[in-house]
This record gives C-alpha cells, structure tokens and sequence, in this order.
C-alpha cells in the first residue's frame, strides 16, 4: 500500500539516518499520521544544502514520499519550524529519545499522541528545565502510548490503594506489591505515586522513577543494551 503519497505533505521528525550508496540516504522518520516510516532520499548527499541540510534529527519536518514496498522514496523535505537546539548531554537526552522509539515502535503503526509527546520533549529539553524529570515524564507516556502503562495507584492483585508512606516492590505487567520493609528493590510508596501525577520534584522520586522506568524498559527492550544510555550513565545525565 502506497501512503504519504506525493505532494500530501506529512509532520515529521528524523530518528536515524545513515548513508546509502554513493549519493544517497536512508532516514528513520517519525511521523504524526503513519507512525514510523522509512525512506529513501536519492542523490542527496550529491547536493549542497536544500534537503540534506533539513533532513537532521531534532527539527520539525513537512515530508511527502511515495511507493509500495517498505522503505518508500522521499520527494519532498521542508522546514516546519526552527530546529532544537541540543548541546552537550541534552543532545545525547535527544538521542536516547530517538533509541527508543527505534527500538519499541512498529514501521507504519501510527501513534499520534506519541508524536505529540515526542516534540512537547523536545521542547522542554530546548528549555533547559530538568533533564531526568524530562526522559522520566517521556518514558512513562511512551510506555502508555505503545500499552504497556504502569498501575502505580493500586497493588497487584487485591486493588488496594497505594500508601504514600509504605514501600513496595514492582512487578512488570502487574504491579507493585506491599513490601514488609525498605530493600534495595523497593520503591517508596510516595514515589509512586509522584511518578503517577508526573510530578517528580524531589529527588528520591526521580531516583525511583528511574530505576522502575529502566526495569520495565529493560523488560520490553530484551538483551541489547542502548548505546544512548550508557552514555548518558557516563555523563551522569540520566
């Protein structure tokens, strides 16, 4: 099937993009309408600016494509706004971002309201507002968009509500459970509940808003480690 056909212009961002024969590119594309999408642009890397300066990741994109087969040929690329800003380990925040969704979103399966939160993330690292709170708020909405979203308000099995004062443990795809005492696999109660109303403002919760993000994530993303992440970890941005 044929989709984003020639001249229906399509929100976009660039996820990876790597060479491709002599002249040409293969571009990772997230799109608001089609989800994840590849293709093709010809001849690119044999042009001076014009569509290889714009196809970068991190800036809003308008892009048009056509064909059947998986990775469609690009015919159109054009600025939709100013690219962001990203230096240093809030560049490397970006790609994280990208990694992801690379790694847990489907070609051609679209998620609108992921693009939504992908480019309000993108904002609020442009901002320069807090960095960890921003990959945490990103991960949780990123899991509830693909429907792996966390119960962080009630305990597996009985329902009961969770206590801002008691610690728990958690189990992916279920919950979190009582814990008799505060261990190193526990999470307080109160940061659950932080992560729930994506709050985040104090540092015991981003810290175990962290470390279930990254079990769970762990959990879906299977053996292969990301290169983003330890890279942040070096940085001690994440």
């Amino acid at each position: 099937m044929s989709i984003g056909r020639r001249g229906q212009l399509n929100a976009a961002f660039v996820l990876h993009q790597r060479p491709y024969r002599d002249s040409s590119r293969i571009a990772d594309l997230l799109t608001a309408e089609f989800g994840r999408v590849t293709v093709v642009a010809r001849g690119i890397r044999s042009r001076r600016g014009g569509q290889g300066a714009l196809l970068q990741p991190f800036r809003p994109l308008l892009v048009s494509w056509s064909g059947r087969s998986e990775m469609k040929t690009l015919n159109t690329v054009e600025a939709s706004g100013e690219p962001f800003a990203l230096t240093g380990s809030v560049l490397f925040s970006g790609f994280y971002l990208n990694e992801l969704l690379l790694r847990l979103i489907h070609k051609n399966d679209p998620h609108p309201e992921l693009f939504a939160v992908y480019h309000a993330t993108l904002e609020r690292l442009d901002q320069g507002g807090n960095q960890s709170r921003a990959l945490r708020i990103f991960e949780k909405r990123l899991l509830e968009c693909l429907g792996y979203g966390l119960n962080l308000a009630q305990t597996a099995g009985d329902g009961q509500p969770v206590d801002a004062s008691r610690h728990y443990t958690y189990q992916v795809e279920c919950g979190p459970q009582l814990s008799v005492a505060e261990n190193a696999a526990s999470y307080a109660g109160r940061s659950l509940l932080s992560l729930a109303g994506e709050d985040l403002t104090d540092a015991r919760s981003l810290q175990d808003a962290r470390r279930l993000l990254r079990h769970t994530l762990d959990f879906y993303l299977g053996d292969k480690p990301l290169k983003s992440r330890k890279i942040l970890y070096s940085m001690r941005s994440w």
